[in-house]
């Protein structure tokens, strides 16, 4: 099963990375991720360079299927966040699959089994 990566190790790696004391770390990464759920709170994309971007998308009202009883329901149009990765990231990630030199790993995170 694959490992999650949580905001503390997430600040840990910005602790490390950066020289800031571990306070100032986790509060850089929250201003961060505040920031970027204003901008999609707004509906605007966030890009992130050799990344991908973050957009939120209106969906429209559509019918669906009870899979139990066959019945069709009314699914009320919502709106959903999207993300697209960059080029560089799918490159990446295909590398890391073919067993090819895989992009480096944030410092305190540990190999995948």
């Amino acid at each position: 099963m694959a490992e999650t990566i949580t905001r503390a190790q997430l600040s840990e790696a910005i602790y490390q990375e950066v020289g800031l004391s571990r306070n100032e770390s986790a509060d850089l990464l929250e201003m961060v991720l505040a920031e970027i759920t204003q901008a999609l709170l707004r509906n605007e994309t966030v890009k992130i360079s050799s990344f991908g971007s973050f957009s939120v998308r209106q969906k429209g009202q559509r019918i669906g299927r009870n899979p139990k009883t066959g019945d069709e329901v009314p699914i009320l149009p919502r709106k959903v966040l999207v993300f697209r990765p960059s080029q560089l990231l799918k490159a990446r990630i295909r590398q890391g699959h073919t067993g090819a030199a895989a992009a480096p790993r944030p410092p305190g995170t540990p190999p995948n089994p």
